[in-house]
């Protein structure tokens, strides 16, 4: 996915930024970038991949040319940046997050009038080059930013620092990502987690609303553009990608994964397909919580059969070959035999998207000496690839073990009935949750239902994007 992280202050900033980006490595895993506005004028850069390497230890030597009082730096699943950007607007740096799904229809548009675009190694455009170039068609920074964001397909969330120190924040039209400002006692900071700017010293300031762009230096923030009512921010943010610490709208992720697995639990109960088992556990990291919940509730003893080994390995989709993923997940899984041998498992993961690794997961407990091994999923089956944030990886919807399923199960014709097979209450439901089971060695599954995760994130749910789950935008 990504993130960004700037602040605008009465003091030296770089130290901060470089906190605060830091605490958003968990949204992405290829390359971070920092920029700061020089007191002489111009801006210092630097960018590197973090494939292999963790944002900090990267950065770390680069800190000492990071100066002045304004400065803003990224997280990026995708393409380098942030980008620095010349234009007939201004001198500017500028990160984005989102998806542009119409991208090679937008390049065709500018190579029609001669615009050429810098080409990287994998011969694609970078991303925000294309927001860049989108912004500056237009004969005002802020017109640009709407424009841009009207002519993509997908979502764009983005800051830009201009070179006398000023801050631009735009929060995607449909809110899809949070973007929050905190303020300390020199300055005010902006960025998508609030717990990172805690840490800092920063208190809660404001929250943008979908659409808003505000601008933000040391003395204070002030709207440009005022938000719209309609809200589409993704619920994953709750369910897996946020921090437990983080707040969004109003509810704390940890708070509402406890409620979730608790709702499961009732779920369960209710339809009698609550299992009797040793032990709830949460597959490592994000499950955690849920099956704290689901324990609760069911007053099954929580436990942890397994742990991850994150001292040299702490994440393990880092490495961009897929099986080398596959190893270090593998490699990571360190047994507490006392908890498995001879035991009835019940574990809740985030979500289930491919399944590939839970597989090898739910094989790996097999083997050592579990009875039986039960599998919840803290969402409803995801049945479509997510085309605003990029939440899966997935090249199309056949690579989801659901959507998959259901092509096997019935053909074209299961795409009729998407919605009775994400129901397990269904004959069709069943037989999606029979065939996972079979192809996984689960002893059993069961998904949180749409309405249940709603009800466990518990804002308005037509402000909720649920487009992974029934397809609806």
């Amino acid at each position: 996915m990504g993130a960004f992280f700037g602040a605008a202050s009465k003091r030296e900033i770089a130290l901060d930024v470089f906190f605060g980006v830091d605490y958003h490595s968990h949204l992405g895993t290829r390359r971070a970038g920092m920029v700061s506005c020089l007191p002489e004028g111009g801006f210092q850069r630097e960018i590197h991949s973090i494939e292999n390497t963790p944002f900090r230890t990267r950065f770390e030597k680069d800190l000492p040319g990071f100066r002045g009082n304004t400065a803003m730096g990224c997280i990026s699943d995708s393409d380098p940046q942030p980008l620095l950007v010349r234009s007939h607007l201004g001198f500017f740096s500028i990160a984005t997050v989102g998806a542009v799904n119409n991208a090679d229809e937008l390049i065709e548009t500018f190579n029609h009038i001669g615009h050429q675009f810098m080409a990287q190694s994998s011969g694609e455009v970078n991303t925000t080059e294309l927001i860049a170039a989108l912004i500056n068609t237009q004969t005002d920074l802020i017109e640009g930013i709407r424009y841009a964001q009207e002519q993509i397909d997908g979502s764009l969330t983005l800051l830009i620092m201009r070179d006398n120190g000023e801050l631009i924040a735009a929060r995607d039209p449909w809110g899809r990502l949070p973007v929050l400002i905190g303020k300390d006692d020199d300055g005010y900071c902006v960025t998508f987690e609030s717990f990172a700017y805690g840490k800092l010293g920063y208190v809660d300031e404001y929250e943008l609303g979908p659409g808003e762009i505000v601008s933000i230096t040391a003395d204070g923030y002030k709207t440009l553009v005022e938000p719209q009512d309609e809200m589409r921010i993704c619920a994953f943010l709750w369910v897996y990608y946020g921090y437990p610490n983080s707040t969004y709208e109003g509810v704390n992720v940890e708070v509402m994964r406890y409620r979730n697995g608790a709702i499961m639990a009732q779920n369960d109960r209710e339809q009698g397909i609550l299992p009797d088992v040793d032990y709830v556990a949460g597959v490592p990291d994000s499950g955690l919580p849920h099956a704290i919940g689901f324990a609760t509730e069911t007053g099954t003893p929580f436990a942890r059969p397994f742990v991850k080994y994150t001292p040299t390995w702490p994440r393990s989709f880092m490495p961009a070959d897929q099986k080398i993923r596959d190893r270090i997940a593998h490699m990571k899984q360190i047994p507490v035999p006392e908890l498995i041998n001879g035991k009835k498992l019940l574990f809740v993961d985030d979500s289930i998207v491919r399944g590939t690794q839970l597989r090898e997961t739910v094989d790996f407990l097999y083997g050592a000496g579990a009875s039986e091994v039960h599998m919840r999923s803290a969402c409803p089956p995801i049945m479509y690839g997510c085309k605003y944030l990029s939440f899966s990886r997935s090249r199309n919807d056949y690579e989801l073990i659901a959507r998959r399923k259901v092509l096997e199960l019935e053909g074209p014709e299961g795409e009729e009935h998407l919605a009775e097979y994400a129901d397990g209450r269904t004959e069709r439901g069943t037989c999606l949750l029979r065939s996972i089971c079979e192809e996984m060695g689960f002893a059993s599954l069961s998904y949180q239902t749409l309405d249940g995760m709603l009800e466990a994130i518990g804002i308005d749910r037509r402000k909720v994007c649920t487009y992974c789950w029934n397809g609806r935008e």
